[in-house]
């Protein structure tokens, strides 16, 4: 679980990379910095920091901030219900803005040795995005990424976020963090 101190230090972290990238928030974008630990108490190896934009039924934008060498565990975006009505998958388009973002994907593994990552991986088709690179996957494409040696800003352009019913391999995982405990 994420104690005060966890969260506070990665919200630091991620005000200062907005900062020294040039982007700038309002009063009350910054206190909307989410940082998703995904129950596994190791925010900063397996970890997002996420600020949320919008999120509308037919459109949502957000921008993620990670850590040197953090990751994003693997998961899906699937379809289902919400009050009785169908939805799709999310389908989702990264930009990264600062830093290296390592995508793995779905298809023929393609990349070398890499370190893996303390929680459960599947697929290794890896797409090196850099900065001024996009990548778009579709509804139930199985994907993690990891920020390179200096960290990543990734912008994320999508169709409706449900973060709650993304399905990851880890079955650790807790995707909506519990209440932080201040320490």
């Amino acid at each position: 679980m994420l104690t005060g101190k966890q969260y506070r230090d990665a919200v630091a972290y991620t005000l200062d990379a907005f900062a020294r990238a040039g982007i700038v928030l309002t009063d009350e974008e910054k206190k909307k910095i989410e940082v998703a630990d995904f129950g596994l108490g190791k925010v900063e190896e397996i970890g997002l920091q996420i600020l949320t934009y919008v999120n509308t039924e037919r459109c949502c934008a957000k921008e993620m901030v990670m850590r040197p060498r953090q990751v994003c565990p693997e998961h899906r975006h699937v379809s289902g219900m919400e009050n009785g009505v169908p939805y799709e998958g999310k389908e989702e388009t990264f930009r990264v803005r600062r830093g290296t973002c390592y995508l793995y994907v779905d298809g023929e593994r393609n990349c070398g040795e890499i370190e893996l990552p303390d929680t459960k991986v599947t697929v290794f088709h890896e797409i090196v995005l850099k900065e001024g690179d996009q990548y778009t996957m579709y509804p139930n494409t199985r994907h993690w990424f990891r920020a390179g040696e200096e960290g990543a800003i990734i912008s994320e352009f999508s169709t409706k976020s449900r973060d709650e019913s993304d399905v990851f391999e880890d079955k650790r995982i807790v995707r909506i963090p519990e209440e932080i405990k201040c320490s």
